[in-house]
């Protein structure tokens, strides 16, 4: 085995490599740029090495410097997390040449399966089910309208080379397929300089589900079963799940039969995965392979008790597989949330800045898991579980120079709805402040009847949510919940307040018992009667809610327990009550005496300032370029500015017609959100 092994990565995969690495009493090198200095990969790892600035392409990605920082290290071995170098052949060649084991698979299975072309023909040769589609190369617009009208509307123009959706077009017309192709064909030699083109069937209702494999180096290999990743937005996976709610035994044995033969027929050894789309019927197509580490993988880990990083690492030192196929059974219920330095109400904007506070909820050994256990130091047992995969901490940077994920919070319980209960559980715990993110937005997902019905295709996102997300109204049920709660919660403060003032002795007689609490556009007259063990909150019409917590004023954190259930509140200071966060929802909970309630329907509504005559930044970023100057007429839709933020451009345009009276910043300037860029006359 290993005695030293380097990571050529950073974040969350790099520390959680380093934990298994610390299992198995192998030493670890980190590798950090500029940017990384103080990240929590570098302080985890028993040695680091400097590599450079912080752009990838002057760091992570330069393999002349990660192989330096190889022989600087001594070390034997490279795991490539994923990203960065860990499908570049290129890079497999190196470490096979400089004598070093790369815990990843064979540089010949990289290439064949690093081609859409070419992997669908080996697919196609090993009999996996493949979409119809015409693999050849494709001349010009006419061959691709004459190609689409062969397979049968709706097709899916596809780039070769492509990946995160660019070179990609669905066409439902001759008139679409045409200007598909060209299009795709123009966007795929600007993205990756290789224009090839080739056509496949559209699936409709499809869903994205992918088979976990894994495999030696003496021809031993096994299915993990699946992962469902329907829930995408801008082909970026955001909800994952394992098992998937869709599919049944057999086209599951089917689908894991056949990811095994793909992997066989190109000599794969490591862990690897076959992506499917699969329509409503159940039929299955190969997608792709992805020769390393899957973001998603801590659900396969969660209902099989296996450690895949572990078992990379032990194929990449040559050992045999000691897992059968029949040793995989799948144990409970999975599920993954992304949590990403995104602001999903600006329309999931970079976020980058200071973390301010973090604080993941407490993790909890439970499952398959529990003896294998890689990433819970000291974690008490539970009958559901949690596990957070992070490689941030509180008062760390999220830089404006690398993916902008920020954690991946898994669940795991004994059957799907318990596993999702855990979900909006450690979502509500799960503290997060000075930067935007999309922990309301994954919150909504866990609520939405789609959802939980387990009902849902790749479509998801832009059907439920086309206008993008605007938030979460409670309903009723919720409503009261958390109004008793706050009612019970400011009784808590009065008594706190009335102590320090020194007004009292017994403090009991000075806090009344009739209140009016106002949320979302609600009020609800309500009485307490409070003993030692809590508060019982009784409304108008009769009902009533038992109340008890440990929560003392100050707190960011309230757990509570209401009418025997438990219930997690996120709590903010705002003037006569609480800015309480729960299951996606942000509302500001006002506390009053009925007569403080009185006065308030007299006040004037405060409006916000008027921002409609000026460009203000969505998000942290640097101007690249501004388009327009001082004087310029503007039309709606026109160009005004780009604004760059974790490897992502973005065009600001104007909202309607206009004249330009004052440009505030330049290229080159650092920006935060909502700092106005150019005001309009």
């Amino acid at each position: 085995m290993f005695k030293k092994i380097l990571i050529a990565n950073r974040g969350e995969i790099a520390c959680r490599v380093i934990k298994t690495a610390r299992k198995m009493g192998i030493a670890t090198v980190a590798i950090y740029s500029d940017a990384d200095r103080n990240a929590l990969h570098v302080k985890m790892a028993d040695e680091a090495v400097h590599i450079g600035p912080p752009a990838a392409s002057e760091s992570y990605i330069v393999i002349d410097k990660v192989m330096a920082a190889i022989k600087k290290s001594g070390a034997e071995a490279v795991h490539p997390g994923y990203g960065f170098l860990s499908e570049n052949p290129k890079f497999a060649e190196a470490l096979e040449a400089a004598g070093v084991a790369f815990i990843g698979p064979p540089k010949t299975a990289i290439e064949a399966m690093g081609d859409k072309i070419t992997s669908k023909k080996i697919a196609q040769e090993a009999n996996v089910s493949t979409v119809p589609g015409y693999m050849g190369l494709i001349e010009d617009a006419d061959e691709a309208v004459k190609i689409s009208n062969e397979i049968g509307y709706p097709v899916m123009i596809k780039a070769s080379a492509g990946g995160g959706g660019k070179g990609m077009r669905i066409a439902w017309s001759d008139e679409e397929a045409r200007e598909g192709f060209q299009s795709s064909k123009n966007e795929a030699a600007n993205s990756f300089g290789d224009d090839r083109i080739f056509i496949e069937k559209f699936v409709t209702q499809p869903r994205h589900i992918e088979i976990q494999v894994l495999c030696d180096q003496h021809g031993n290999g096994v299915f993990l079963h699946e992962r469902e990743c329907s829930i995408q937005r801008r082909n970026q996976k955001v909800v994952e799940e394992a098992p998937s709610p869709f599919l049944d035994e057999k086209t599951r044995k089917a689908m894991g039969e056949q990811s095994l033969a793909l992997a066989h027929a190109v000599g794969y050894a490591s862990a690897g995965t076959v992506e499917f789309i699969v329509d409503g019927d159940k039929n299955f197509y190969f997608l792709e392979m992805n020769t390393r580490l899957q973001v998603e993988h801590p659900v396969t880990e969660l209902i099989t008790g296996v450690d895949l990083v572990e078992q990379m690492i032990r194929v990449a030192a040559g050992e045999k597989l000691k897992i059968k196929q029949s040793d995989l059974k799948i144990g409970g219920w999975a599920i993954e949330n992304r949590l990403y330095a995104e602001d999903p109400y600006r329309g999931f904007l970079p976020s980058i800045g200071r973390l301010t506070r973090y604080r993941p909820p407490v993790e909890v050994a439970a499952g398959p898991m529990l003896e294998a256990d890689t990433w819970h130091d000291d974690a008490p047992s539970g009958e559901t579980g949690v596990r957070n995969d992070t490689g941030v901490y509180e008062g760390g940077e999220i830089s404006m120079y690398y993916d902008p994920m920020i954690a991946k919070l898994c669940t795991w319980g004994p059957d799907r709805a318990s596993a999702i209960e855990a979900m909006r559980v450690a979502l509500d715990s799960f503290e997060v402040e000075g930067i935007g993110h999309n922990l309301p937005f994954v919150a909504a997902v866990m609520d939405h009847p789609k959802f939980i019905s387990g009902d849902m295709t790749t479509a998801f996102i832009e059907e439920e949510y086309p206008e993008g997300f605007e938030g979460v109204e409670l309903d009723d049920t919720a409503l009261r919940r958390i109004a008793a709660s706050a009612a019970a919660m400011h009784r808590v403060a009065e008594i706190r307040r009335t102590r320090v003032s020194g007004r009292m002795d017994n403090h009991e007689r000075h806090v009344g018992e009739d209140w009016v609490v106002s949320l979302q556009g609600q009020d609800h007259a309500v009485k307490i009667a409070a003993d030692r063990d809590g508060s019982t909150v009784s409304f108008e019409d009769g009902t009533s809610h038992r109340v008890s917590s440990d929560w003392t004023p100050g707190d960011q954190l309230a757990k509570l327990d209401v009418d025997g259930a438990p219930l997690v509140l996120k709590v903010g200071k705002v003037s006569g009550g609480f800015r309480i966060r729960n299951r996606g929802a942000d509302i500001k909970v006002h506390v009053r005496t009925p007569r403080q309630a009185e006065l308030a329907t007299l006040m004037p509504e405060k409006l916000p300032p008027d921002t409609s005559k000026m460009l203000l930044c969505p998000m942290p970023g640097l101007i690249v370029t501004v388009n327009v100057a001082e004087g310029d007429e503007v039309q709606e839709g026109q160009a005004l500015c780009t604004v760059e933020a974790m490897k992502m451009e973005n065009i600001l345009r104007a909202e309607k017609k206009g004249v330009v009276s004052k440009i505030n910043a330049g290229p080159g300037d650092s920006l935060a959100v909502d700092d106005v860029i150019m005001e309009f006359e």
